[in-house]
């Protein structure tokens, strides 16, 4: 086995994980549909997280020719998946019991921590580039980065729910906007 094939099993375990918690909240909306307050913006943000969660792991394939690693690299891969847990963690209700679930009022229960592991994922993805290239991304992926920053932040510490819901919207545009850019370049 290689180095990548080495380090890459805990990073794929923990993004399985998360994975696997994002699908396990959606199915357990579904069958307590009848006890469950729909509250949109939350099932968006899990799907969102599905999709970044499977960006991450086909974008690690990226390393699979590198043969140096030190522990920096390793850590902040490992950090990122972490996060990405986190935050699908943070996105859904579990434990779905007899009573009434509100989607409504778990989303803004963790919406800070929400929003703030949003806005860690990003800075680490950040950080990921410096560490392996020695500096930060340019052009449309730094933009992208810094665009998300600053909407997470005022997510984080705003209780505008207009903003939160359609914001959603706009952030699922663009992250497809900027699939479509790498898969270019």
């Amino acid at each position: 086995m290689d180095e990548f094939g080495y380090l890459s099993v805990i990073l794929s375990i923990i993004l399985g994980l998360s994975v696997t918690q994002l699908l396990q909240g959606l199915s357990q909306v579904i069958n307590a549909r009848d006890r469950v307050r729909i509250y949109w913006p939350a099932i968006g943000w899990t799907l969102l997280l599905l999709i970044i969660d499977v960006q991450a792991w086909w974008a690690m394939f990226g390393y699979r020719n590198r043969h140096a690693w030190t522990f920096l690299q390793f850590a902040v891969l490992l950090l990122e998946t972490i996060v990405l847990y986190l935050l699908a963690a943070l996105s859904l209700p579990t434990g779905f019991g007899e009573a009434a679930i509100d989607l409504h009022a778990n989303y803004f229960r963790h919406a800070r921590w929400f929003f703030g592991s949003f806005v860690s994922v990003l800075v680490v993805s950040l950080l990921k580039d410096v560490v392996f290239a020695g500096s930060l991304p340019g052009g449309f992926n730094l933009g992208f980065h810094l665009f998300w920053i600053a909407g997470a932040s005022v997510a984080a510490v705003s209780d505008a729910q207009r903003f939160v819901s359609q914001g959603i919207c706009l952030r699922l545009c663009c992250f497809f906007r900027h699939l479509h850019c790498r898969a270019l370049f």
